[in-house]
């Protein structure tokens, strides 16, 4: 009987110790937020590269600190930013957008996409850019997708463009600041689709 109750008597402590040591954090979010894409690549064969078609590299974007978290920040005020309760992304806005580009300009079937970062040298158009916004605005109800992009052609000509996409009347709760974001995103992802496209 000694020895058998022996494990527990110390796995008790051990426990009782660790719980004062260790957190695992608050409770999980009910959901977590993504970006989806308004039109895909269809499955089968991809695009080949050859010399009509060019060959896009979309590489990481930058973004500020604002959006380098898990959380959907809302502009206050001019001078004030805060974050949505309980509004979290399922990973860091700047990537969620990359992939959103990059299926988008694949999905129109004309363009080779590559995204990794090592495979550069195969590209004839490189793009990146800096997601300035993927937020909230609590003063206009307006959810914000501002994008300033940087497109270089294999000849070493760069372009610039800002892109934005608002949409209004949205309530300041996470599903409705979802969605509208998912859709201001594809908004923007088209327009530098079409831009890229036209390099």
């Amino acid at each position: 009987m000694r020895l058998t109750n022996r494990p527990f008597l110390i796995a008790l402590p051990l426990a009782l110790v660790l719980s004062g040591c260790i957190s695992l954090g608050g409770e999980p979010p009910a959901s977590l937020l993504t970006l989806s894409p308004a039109v895909t690549a269809p499955a089968g064969p991809g695009v080949a590269a050859d010399a009509s078609r060019p060959v896009v590299a979309v590489l990481a974007f930058d973004t500020p600190a604002k959006l380098d978290v898990l959380r959907v920040p809302v502009a206050v005020s001019d001078t004030e930013l805060a974050y949505l309760q309980e509004a979290f992304w399922v990973e860091k806005p700047a990537r969620l957008f990359r992939r959103l580009v990059g299926e988008t300009i694949r999905a129109r079937g004309q363009t080779m996409v590559i995204d990794g970062d090592d495979t550069t040298t195969l590209a004839t158009v490189t793009l990146h850019g800096t997601l300035i916004d993927m937020g909230y605005d609590a003063q206009s109800g307006a959810a914000v997708v501002r994008f300033d992009a940087v497109r270089i052609a294999k000849d070493g000509a760069v372009t610039t463009r800002r892109f934005e996409a608002r949409e209004t009347g949205v309530a300041a709760e996470t599903r409705a600041v979802g969605a509208a974001l998912n859709v201001a995103a594809n908004k923007v992802a088209a327009e530098v689709a079409d831009w890229v496209a036209a390099s």
